[in-house]
């Protein structure tokens, strides 16, 4: 991932309605959920709705379907990764913070030291 993309997810990501919605659908996995329960979870109105669903899907950080008459959004793990990655990698200093591939599971573990800690004054 480069800065560009980066910088374009963050700009989708930093409104509260979609950063909601965003964390509902990781949090409904590969499933996703139907727009219309996204809207009644949100308490968002259809269209409005439909406009920040659409501000996600263009930069790629969720996606769609169509099942019968609804349409299905799932967040993009793989985007959401890369992202995640970008803020480790080139935002955090090695001695604070890595990522490591799990060779049982295959998934990646993000390590961070307590480098954050606040000072006492």
């Amino acid at each position: 991932m480069d800065i560009n993309n980066a910088v374009s997810l963050f700009a989708a990501l930093s409104q509260e309605t979609r950063l909601q919605a965003f964390r509902l659908l990781v949090k409904a996995g590969l499933q996703g959920m139907p727009a219309g329960a996204l809207s009644e979870k949100l308490g968002t109105p259809h269209n409005t709705l439909s406009f920040h669903l659409n501000q996600l899907s263009s930069c790629g950080i969720i996606s769609s379907r169509r099942e019968g008459r609804s349409i299905i959004y799932t967040a993009n793990f793989e985007v959401m990764h890369g992202l995640i990655g970008f803020m480790v990698k080139d935002c955090c200093s090695e001695d604070f913070a890595s990522i490591q591939q799990d060779q049982a599971s295959g998934c990646s573990i993000i390590e961070l030291d307590n480098c954050c800690q606040p000072t006492e004054t």
